[in-house]
């Protein structure tokens, strides 16, 4: 199995073998060179600041305290050129087409499983699969309409996806809110440097939302349902509700009524024709899932399955963002696309394969072992830095349920110039991009860009001591 090795020297975004800077960040190191180490300091220091007036935190999970946390904002963007955003988004559009095909055949037709491309318990055994959406149709047969890819560069600079998530994606904010505050602290750059805007995602978002509102209705009703307050990514819901101009609710908030969605209001019930929930599948309908759940609507399955409302992301779209599934995603390009993938997988073994099991067990200290539902960076090991004891006991929970895993070679993570302590260092980064599916797929050029502030370290989720940068896609 050929890999991008950890072993290779990591692809350095700014600088190259030569140790002259790439042209694509020549006008940038020009004006961080005329900048003092007081001004850069005083300057995060306002970043800072300014997030937590914003009410900028996120909450980790396991904190029974539920402290919230600032994500560090970086100073220092991450600068991609114009030639290579579009291979980016040639192969994101690409990948989530052929994943909402797969989504509407695995609840209809089974084309591909019938073909053998994908096994049959690989879809119908998985925790993510729901029965209860078996021949349900979806507006526009799109059951994915916010999708985050995450990829990362590896080897000598060639993109691969990590994972691709497609049930709840969040971080969006912080890509929106990254580029305010850059423009705000960095305005001389900017003037120098003509970077494509990101502003305009909500009105995306609100597009997108709108043509998918089922039936013929001129002015759907859009609403943002969010688990509540103490929902860690509940600043996120609460800015996309705003930024869009419609109403954030809590299950409470809404409630069915002769198989129709209404919403309470100060002026009486109004119906609601497009839910973007920010839900899990199982919270959504206490009389079709977890019937503990006093965070969904009862009923509410069964407007959906007589198409009386919308659910972006569709019910049952986990068993397109699971980590096994994310095996056959190339696969499922050329059988739905009849193309060869733009954008390559990371090399992955399936612990439920006996054979490919001993390896990873073999090898676990020179692999990144994930949980095929994990999130977060929970339920992970990073073989290279962890001990021998972690090592060992992750190996026993692997042996007490191998299909629950899959491991990946530990990539050498391109990295990106890093305001750190120590002054600009380079440190680990990836890139979570946003596609939009309504009647058309849509991307905004740049995304969530995740930076690992430890030096030497891979782990770049917040959850697990990461920091977020802005993405600055430059202009043709």
């Amino acid at each position: 199995m050929d890999t991008p090795s950890g072993r290779i020297a990591a692809y350095d975004e700014m600088v190259d073998r030569d140790g002259a800077t790439r042209p694509h960040y020549r006008d940038f190191q020009q004006w961080l060179s005329s900048q003092t180490d007081d001004v850069m300091a005083a300057r995060r220091v306002e970043a800072d600041l300014s997030f937590r007036r914003v009410g900028i935190t996120f909450s980790v999970a396991g904190d029974d305290a539920g402290t919230e946390r600032l994500i560090p904002f970086d100073l220092v963007p991450r600068i991609i050129p114009a030639q290579e955003w579009r291979q980016l988004d040639a192969g994101l559009k690409q990948r989530v087409r052929a994943l909402n095909m797969f989504i509407h055949d695995i609840y209809h037709g089974h084309d591909i499983v019938r073909a053998g491309i994908v096994p049959a318990e690989q879809v119908f055994m998985n925790a993510q699969y729901r029965p209860e959406m078996q021949d349900v149709d979806v507006a526009e047969d799109i059951y994915c309409n916010v999708a985050g890819i995450d990829v990362v560069r590896a080897g000598e600079g060639e993109f691969y996806v990590l994972e691709d998530n497609l049930r709840v994606p969040s971080g969006v904010s912080y890509m929106l809110e990254n580029r305010k505050m850059s423009m705000r602290l960095l305005p001389d750059a900017f003037s120098r440097i003509k970077v494509k805007p990101v502003a305009h995602y909500p009105d995306l978002l609100l597009d997108n939302l709108r043509e998918v509102a089922p039936g013929n209705i001129d002015d759907p009703t859009v609403v943002v349902l969010t688990p509540g307050q103490y929902n860690s990514a509940y600043f996120e819901h609460a800015f996309l509700a705003q930024q869009m101009g419609v109403e954030l609710v809590e299950g409470r908030d809404l409630f069915v009524e002769q198989n129709t969605v209404y919403m309470r209001t100060t002026r009486g019930p109004r119906r609601v024709d497009v839910i973007y929930r920010r839900l899990d599948d199982d919270f959504l309908d206490p009389l079709s899932f977890r019937a503990d759940s006093a965070l969904g609507v009862p009923g509410l399955l069964s407007v959906y399955r007589a198409g009386r409302i919308t659910l972006a992301n569709a019910i049952g779209t986990g068993i397109a963002d699971d980590k096994s599934t994310y095996l056959y995603v190339p696969d499922m390009i050329r059988f739905y696309l009849g193309e060869e993938p733009i954008l390559q997988n990371v090399p992955t073994w399936r612990c439920a394969r006996p054979d490919e099991l001993s390896h990873v067990l073999a090898h676990m200290h020179e692999l990144v072992v994930k949980e095929v539902h994990g999130a977060g960076g929970y339920g992970m090991l990073v073989g290279p830095s962890s001990t021998r004891a972690q090592v060992e006991a992750f190996k026993e929970r692997v042996r007490a349920n191998p299909a629950a895993y899959i491991a990946q070679p530990t990539l050498a993570l391109s990295t990106v110039p890093t305001y750190v302590e120590t002054g600009v260092a380079p440190r680990h980064v990836d890139l979570r991009p946003y596609v939009l599916c309504g009647k058309n797929l849509r991307t905004v050029p740049g995304g969530l860009c995740r930076v690992a502030l430890t030096e030497g370290s891979l782990v770049v989720n917040s959850s697990q001591g990461g920091g977020t940068k802005d993405t600055w896609v430059l202009e043709e």
